[in-house]
């Protein structure tokens, strides 16, 4: 008999398999055929002993304690020995009740020094010999804005001198804000009381002090009190002693604090011109190898060559005298020297040419109105001439305003100042015609002088002006609240155009085009390019020519630290009669390119504390590195990241506003490295008292980057079916139906549909869309036109000496 096995019921049985990891047919479909990778230098950690990581590691931490002790013997090398040079140190006051003259002889007299010869302003030397250190001191006016930024862009240390008794105003804090944005060296903050304050006062108000300095320079860790003598030697002591902190937009460029400016005309004047010769400016180099063989920027007045002539040598020291032998340091190479040559002469013979129209041969475009008018006198100022009502007089001639006098961008001409042609809409009577003749018979010529009415105060006090002023202050009035009105309204309805009755649209956006796709639809960055652009240069590659230039600068050229006196040829007189010992003068060398015209992009930010309407072409000044330019920028989209998208191609923007990153351009000067900029508005009250706009830096050079103007164009759906729907109030007539047909349709609701067919003779037109279409929706279209920088010029601060442009030398283009 067969026995069989029977499971009882008392048989152990066990859970399913369950577990927290997968299995290796799970890994591998995961990974997807990925292979990890083990780094050879992990597996070689694994392989040491202990000992030897630990050997390892001590002897990386030797190698960075004596890299960094080489840096730092480095950096104060240039400020060794009695004969070292100095140490440049600002000194700003940020109250009206504090004296920089007072802040420097506490210090100096802190460690024993003669403090006795500190003028109010200008430049002082001196010597510390308790640190056995070279000072010079730049001792700064109250309220002079750009000449304390050009001088703290030399300094090694800047001195803020705060007051215990008055609060920093306006000014002092726009100062810190924009020494913020250029950069700002090694801060040392010192409190200035005409009396010791009381020791029960004294805390508070220094930490109310500290906490303000703090808030634009967060590494400061202490306010000095000069009434100490104590805190006043210490303060001393970290300009001694201190190491200085680099400036990033400055390393590797040289530059020059001027001693001394003299000015000699040339003994060979054969071309008459008496009024250019030879600069010299005597100074130590600071930076960076000095070449002759690039151009130097002179503050207000422009760049220049530096002479053939060697550059004669001269002790360092703090004393002058000590003459040395004169030596040949640096002479410029005729065929690697810069030339002022910035723009590019385009040859208009070489584009293509079309035959003149009969119109043109017979001259009909000509205007011949005013040709009968007489031609200006050398040296006067041509007068225009206005029609005004028989028996006016020239004062009230001069509150008429011409309807041609009026800029209305809006309505009459383009973002891009491109005014558009306007056809007549129809031909008035005969009636009408002798009604203007008639008029006209009325009229005289007035000549006037060219003013603007609204900017001009009345010379009589307490005089009740004509109904013609008031009416144009109420103008200008009303002017301002439309623009506050126009960008509310382009935060609402961004980019929306109505179209125009009386001009067909074909004919009023006929530079626009169409666009499927607005980051990948092609756009030929050389298609349709203005004369301006046949100016400029263009870099092949521009970081690779960033690298070769700064190379190219460190190699070449008299070393930082040596004190020389620079030649510099065909500099007018001005220059060196503007010069004033009490104002910091200084001079920058120019990188290799950096005179050549082109298209520059900042990334900017605006300001949180302007609140004023910022639009595009506006004039603003434009401060970036040691330049400064008027220029009128237009803004556009910044991509995350700083990118360019699939096709370059970036959305202009009408305003710049708050919170957000934008691209302003502007024809100028090459620049290389992120340089800061600032963008500064003029204050017609105060000219040393601008509104700070935005800042920001240096992005890039390309002039390939597409800025598209956006207009939309909108509809109303007058009736709907589903998909299918009838538009109106697009277009006023079917030819511009046919026109546009071609491009996509989208909706504010997120429909996108075309155009079928047109409906009638009022501009209807048939619209089928992806979705059924709500009767509350709104249709649209999307139109974009490149844009155009415009020309910068330079800037010249108010009460500084200009010059008038030479041969050359960058004009403003119109």
């Amino acid at each position: 008999m067969s026995h069989s096995h029977r499971p009882s019921g008392l048989k152990q049985t066990n859970k399913k398999f369950k577990s927290r990891h997968a299995t290796k047919g799970d890994l591998k479909r995961e990974a997807k055929g990925r292979v990890v990778r083990i780094s050879p230098k992990a597996a070689a950690k694994k392989s040491l002993t202990a000992a030897q990581t630990r050997l390892n590691r001590q002897n990386h931490a030797k190698q960075t304690q004596a890299n960094k002790r080489h840096e730092l013997v480095a950096s104060l090398k240039l400020f060794g020995g009695p004969d070292g040079a100095p140490r440049i140190v600002a000194v700003v006051p940020l109250c009206r009740d504090v004296s920089a003259s007072e802040t420097v002889r506490a210090m100096v007299d802190s460690y024993d020094g003669d403090g006795e010869g500190v003028p109010d302003v200008g430049s002082w030397r001196t010597r510390a010999d308790r640190f056995k250190a070279n000072l010079q001191f730049v001792l700064l006016p109250y309220r002079q804005l750009y000449t304390t930024l050009d001088a703290c862009k030399a300094a090694d240390y800047v001195v803020f001198t705060l007051s215990p008794d008055t609060e920093v105003d306006s000014w002092g804090e726009l100062l810190l804000r924009c020494l913020q944005s250029q950069g700002l060296p090694e801060v040392v903050a010192v409190m200035q009381a005409k009396e010791a304050p009381n020791p029960k006062d004294r805390h508070p108000i220094l930490k109310s002090l500290l906490s303000f300095i703090q808030f634009f320079d967060p590494s400061q860790s202490k306010v000095h009190d000069l009434s100490v003598r104590s805190n006043a030697l210490n303060a001393a002591r970290a300009l001694c002693e201190g190491r200085p902190n680099p400036i990033r937009w400055r390393e590797g460029r040289s530059y020059l604090l001027a001693e001394n400016v003299d000015w000699e005309h040339p003994k060979s004047s054969a071309d008459g011109l008496e009024s250019i010769g030879t600069l010299r400016v005597t100074g130590v180099i600071r930076g960076g190898p000095m070449s002759a063989n690039r151009l130097v920027h002179l503050p207000n007045f422009g760049d220049f060559q530096i002479v053939s002539a060697p550059l004669p040598r001269q002790a360092k020291g703090l004393i002058p005298t000590m003459e040395l032998e004169s030596t040949t340091l640096h002479e410029p190479n005729a065929d690697d020297a810069e030339s002022l040559t910035s723009r590019m002469e385009p040859d208009t013979m070489a584009n293509e040419q079309t035959w003149p129209t009969e119109e043109e041969m017979r001259g009909d475009g000509a205007s011949t109105s005013g040709s009968n008018l007489p031609d200006a006198a050398m040296g006067t100022t041509p007068k225009r001439v206005k029609r005004v009502p028989r028996g006016t007089s020239a004062y009230q001639a001069a509150w008429i305003v011409d309807d041609d006098d009026d800029d209305d961008d809006e309505d009459h001409s383009d973002e891009d100042g491109e005014d558009i042609s306007m056809k007549d809409v129809g031909e008035g009577s005969q009636a009408e015609t002798a009604r203007q003749e008639s008029e006209e018979e009325d009229l005289v010529d007035a000549p006037t002088e060219d003013m603007d009415v609204g900017s001009k105060k009345s010379k009589v006090d307490f005089e009740d002006l004509s109904m013609d002023a008031e009416n144009e202050q109420h103008a200008e009035w009303k002017a301002a609240r439309a623009r506050e009105q126009e960008e509310k309204e382009d935060i609402e309805f961004p980019d929306e155009t109505d179209t125009p009755m009386e001009i067909p649209a074909r004919e009023r956006f006929a530079r626009y085009r169409g666009l499927r796709s607005f980051r990948t639809s092609p756009w030929d960055p050389f298609e349709n390019l203005p004369l301006d652009y046949s100016r400029i240069f263009q870099f092949e590659d521009y970081e690779k020519t960033k690298r070769n230039v700064r190379r190219r600068a460190g190699e070449e050229g008299v070393q930082h630290g040596t004190r020389v006196t620079l030649h510099i040829k065909n500099v007018p007189k001005t220059c060196a009669d503007s010069y004033n010992p009490s104002a910091p003068f200084v001079l920058f060398s120019l990188w290799e390119y950096e005179h050549k015209q082109t298209v520059l992009h900042f990334s900017v930010q605006r300001n949180t504390e302007y609140d004023g309407s910022v639009r595009s072409k506006d004039p603003l000044i434009l401060t970036v590195g040691p330049r400064r330019f008027r220029v009128n920028p237009i803004y556009s989209q910044h991509l995350r990241g700083g990118g360019k998208g699939h096709n370059n191609v970036h959305k202009f923007e009408r305003y710049l506003r708050h919170g957000q990153t934008s691209i302003a351009s502007v024809y100028g000067p090459a620049c290389f490295g992120k340089v800061p900029c600032m963008l500064l508005r003029e204050n017609e009250e105060d000219g040393q008292a601008p509104h700070l706009v935005a800042s920001g830096t240096f992005l890039s050079p390309d002039t390939k980057r597409i800025i598209a103007k956006r207009i939309v164009l909108t509809g109303h759906p007058f009736k709907v079916h589903r998909k299918v729907a009838t538009i109106r109030f697009m277009f006023f007539n079917p030819q511009d139906v046919a026109y546009y047909k071609p491009i996509e349709l989208h909706t504010k609701l997120g429909r996108t549909g075309h155009i079928q067919e047109s409906l009638g003779t009022h501009g209807y037109f048939k619209a089928h869309f992806d979705k059924p279409l709500s009767q509350m929706d709104t249709v649209c279209m999307r139109l974009y036109k490149r844009i155009f920088p415009k020309w910068s010029e330079m800037y010249v601060p108010p009460g500084a000496v200009q010059v008038g442009k030479k041969d050359g030398e960058d004009e403003k283009m119109d």
